[in-house]
């Protein structure tokens, strides 16, 4: 059996979690699929995976391997596009990872429009609220929302989406006034993982070198960004989110963004990847494709932020439509 087919065969079993998800995947049985594995571990000479009759778990040498294989992959396909040249068109499987909402709402109306310019391509998105090891995980493309290291990726800045605390009209009516961060302690909380869960942070206040944190008890923790949102349009409580998060609900007017003078810096959206990915036809005609695309989505965004921002507000610290 030729061994870089069944390392193929590998990952596509890892990537898809069973045997059968690996064989609907490459046309192939779950019977071949198996032989393709147990072929890799008699080579090997242990155990990758870790099978049940429902899924698949890799061994700790099978994590090892399955890293390994990625990159021989990868270092093959290069090197069939280097032989092939500038004539080889955009074909095969391109890999993806963003943020959920950013990937459902932003990124994958981008990718349908691609597909159909490039038919030859197919797509594999992954949405992770965290951020993966790009090589590690055979990632072609990512969209990213952070200050990056510096790293050897090949990054794009697209524009930067600002970290807002926002509530529906009908809480604020309802509740005591805010003015400052420290009045968010005396307010419901709709807390996520990766905004805070006990406290959230500001910049200094003016005169001052250390930043604000305000401590609470929030009464609801979720982990996913629609039902923060959904809980706050329906009056619940007071959540942070990106600005992106709740453009829409901003517009209509069911949510209104507080203390906006004293929101942190806004953090920078990229894509990227990783330098030797850059040259892979698909990859290089994907960023081309969308980079354009996804700018004008985040100016437009970042418009609508400064008009939102331009709207008078009233001393109850609750924005006018004067």
């Amino acid at each position: 059996m030729d061994r870089i087919d069944a390392m193929k065969v590998f990952v596509s079993a890892v990537d898809e979690g069973s045997l059968a998800g690996a064989g609907r995947r490459l046309g192939r049985s779950p019977a071949a699929v198996s032989r393709a594995i147990a072929f890799l571990e008699a080579h090997v000479g242990t155990e990758l995976l870790h099978r049940t009759t429902r899924s698949l778990k890799l061994s700790e040498a099978g994590e090892r391997y399955a890293t390994a294989c990625r990159r021989v992959l990868v270092d093959l396909e290069e090197a069939d596009i280097a032989a092939a040249g500038e004539r080889s068109a955009p074909r095969g499987t391109l890999t993806l990872t963003a943020p959920i909402i950013t990937g459902e709402d932003v990124l994958r109306p981008v990718l349908d429009a691609f597909m159909n310019k490039f038919p030859a391509v197919s797509v594999r998105l992954y949405l992770l609220d965290r951020q993966v090891n790009l090589i590690d995980e055979g990632i072609d493309v990512a969209l990213r929302i952070a200050h990056l290291a510096d790293s050897n990726f090949v990054a794009t800045r697209l524009g930067d989406v600002r970290r807002v605390v926002a509530a529906a009209p009908a809480y604020l009516e309802r509740h005591p006034i805010i003015t400052t961060p420290a009045d968010l302690a005396k307010h419901q909380i709709i807390a996520m993982t990766h905004f805070g869960l006990e406290s959230w942070s500001f910049p200094p206040a003016d005169g001052s070198a250390v930043p604000r944190t305000v401590q609470f008890a929030p009464r609801m923790i979720v982990n996913t960004v629609r039902a923060a949102v959904a809980s706050a349009v329906e009056g619940h409580g007071i959540a942070r989110l990106f600005s992106y998060h709740i453009a829409d609900e901003i517009r209509d007017g069911r949510l209104q963004i507080l203390l906006d003078k004293d929101e942190p810096s806004p953090l920078p959206v990229h894509l990227l990847a990783p330098e030797g990915r850059f040259s892979v036809p698909k990859v290089r005609a994907f960023i081309n494709f969308a980079v354009p695309r996804l700018k004008s989505y985040f100016t437009r965004l970042s418009r609508e932020a400064s008009r939102n921002a331009a709207a008078i507000r009233s001393p109850s610290g609750r924005v006018s439509a004067e």
